[in-house]
């Protein structure tokens, strides 16, 4: 049976479902403190259709992106043990902290500027949380124990044959789940050869590693199995930033408070326009198929992670029951009170502005950022000698190749010009691809030359076909020398 035949088999004055169906999933918190556990409906319509679109999309890429490379290089790598950070193929270095510090910095930007604008939706459609909860565990859920009904009744009962066997095979499932998501997670930081080779040698040839992987799959474990919608209502701070950033032109996910009420449970046949009712019929569908146990007619709430179920839920009903859709649909807050068209603000627009600034700028980093690193400093404790009226000085130097390309390269002094150099080996120095190269050379320039004890002067590096790929400045001792 339907739930509109539902209705009317009780002759206009049921809900679409029994009130004990949903009274356990409103709220997650018992007035006591204790916390209540939320089974939600399994979701279906459009926009449900299309979260999961996008979710399978980023699970590919989540999945797929440690076996992608470009020039030889991960497509995404963050080594924070061993320095090695790779964007879109590209090397990073702690050199380059800088640009990677402004990269979140505008990414921050572009999350208020889009909070600002379109609320939470990164929350419902894009968040790893959602996307791992609503599109693996919580169908995991569905699988092994039923939908929302079938899985409160499993929690009533007492450990029976049934339940112990359901909520057995559904831990190891998690359990399997989240170590899968642990190890393509370290891919994420050592590479996906080096998570292959540490679970072919096994625990104890790397205990270190095994500890930690097994510590973060029992955090994802304890997130997905246990803590769920509690991460987004009580500890991530995104939830709390909304609740200074959201504004009455902000686009939620919000109930039409002026259409919908009031309230009243549907009656076949019925002008609910004349008898002074609005269009929600008060079956509570938006409230059964919430994730963090919220109802939306109670206006906007930091809980809301605009998943857009209750929208799907909402249009269900008043398709079945010949109403408009849309009681509960994409709005702003005075759209809905005061019926204006949603506007870009002064504030989005200076948020806005800001955040182009600084990708502007971000871009002129990236573009510029040299070729090559290059460093020429003196050992600690050494000085100057005179020979054959020339002054020498000893320096070391680092080559830092940021390229995908060999690089072999030559040294000069550019200023003064008469510097001579003397290399330990060649003068031809090749710096792999992403490495770093040391060595020493040694700088003499006519005594005469030098004027002050010491001096500044740049030295070149550039690659054969004489392009000058960096340059260091550093100082030159000579003799003290007084002036008249």
């Amino acid at each position: 049976m339907s739930e509109i035949e539902e209705i009317e088999a009780r002759g206009g004055q049921g809900q679409v479902l029994d009130p004990e169906t949903y009274r356990d999933s409103i709220g997650t918190m018992e007035q006591s403190g204790k916390r209540k556990w939320v089974f939600p409906r399994k979701p279906k319509g459009k926009y449900t259709n299309y979260r999961n679109i996008v979710s399978y999309i980023l699970l590919i890429i989540y999945f797929t992106v440690p076996f992608i490379k470009i020039n030889g290089n991960p497509l995404i790598l963050f080594n924070v043990i061993d320095r090695e950070f790779f964007i879109f193929g590209q090397p990073f270095y702690p050199q380059d902290f800088f640009i990677l510090t402004l990269g979140a910095i505008a990414s921050l930007i572009f999350i208020i500027v889009f909070t600002i604008a379109f609320g939470r939706i990164f929350c419902g459609w894009i968040c790893p949380q959602t996307i791992f909860m609503e599109s693996i565990f919580r169908k995991i859920d569905y699988l092994i124990e039923g939908d929302r009904n079938r899985q409160m009744k499993l929690d009533r009962q007492e450990w029976n044959a049934e339940k112990i066997w359901k909520r057995s095979l559904k831990w190891t499932v998690f359990i399997i789940v989240s170590l899968i998501i642990t190890h393509f997670m370290f891919m994420y930081i050592v590479g996906y050869k080096e998570v292959f080779n540490i679970v072919s040698q096994g625990p104890f040839a790397n205990p270190t590693n095994f500890m930690v992987m097994i510590l973060f799959t029992a955090a994802f474990y304890f997130v997905f199995a246990w803590f769920r919608e509690q991460v987004c209502t009580l500890v991530c701070p995104y939830g709390r930033l909304q609740g200074v950033l959201i504004d009455k032109d902000t686009i939620n996910v919000f109930y039409d408070f002026k259409r919908g009420e009031n309230r009243s449970k549907w009656r076949k046949g019925e002008d609910r326009k004349a008898a002074g009712k609005g269009d929600c019929i008060d079956c509570h569908q938006c409230v059964v198929v919430c994730p963090t146990g919220i109802d939306i007619r109670d206006g906007q709430q930091l809980e809301c992670v605009n998943c857009t179920a209750c929208i799907d839920a909402c249009d269900e009903v008043m398709e079945k029951v010949g109403l408009p859709k849309g009681l509960i649909r994409y709005a702003s807050e005075n759209e809905i009170e005061k019926q204006t068209p949603f506007k870009f603000t002064g504030r989005m627009k200076g948020f806005a502005i800001l955040l182009l600034g600084l990708v502007g700028f971000l871009g002129y980093l990236l573009s510029s950022r040299g070729e090559m690193e290059a460093k020429f400093i003196k050992p600690a404790g050494s000085t100057f000698f005179v020979r054959d009226g020339k002054i020498t000085n000893t320096y070391n130097y680092t080559f830092l190749n940021k390229t995908n390309d060999k690089k072999v390269v030559t040294i000069k002094v550019i200023e003064p010009t008469h510097g001579e150099i003397i290399y330990s080996a060649s003068s031809k120095i090749t710096v792999e691809r992403d490495k770093i190269t040391k060595g020493t050379i040694n700088i003499s320039f006519p005594e005469n030359e030098m004027k002050l004890s010491k001096q500044n002067i740049t030295i070149g590096v550039y690659d054969m076909k004489g392009k000058l790929v960096d340059s260091y400045q550093t100082y030159f001792e000579g003799p003290f020398k007084l002036q008249f």
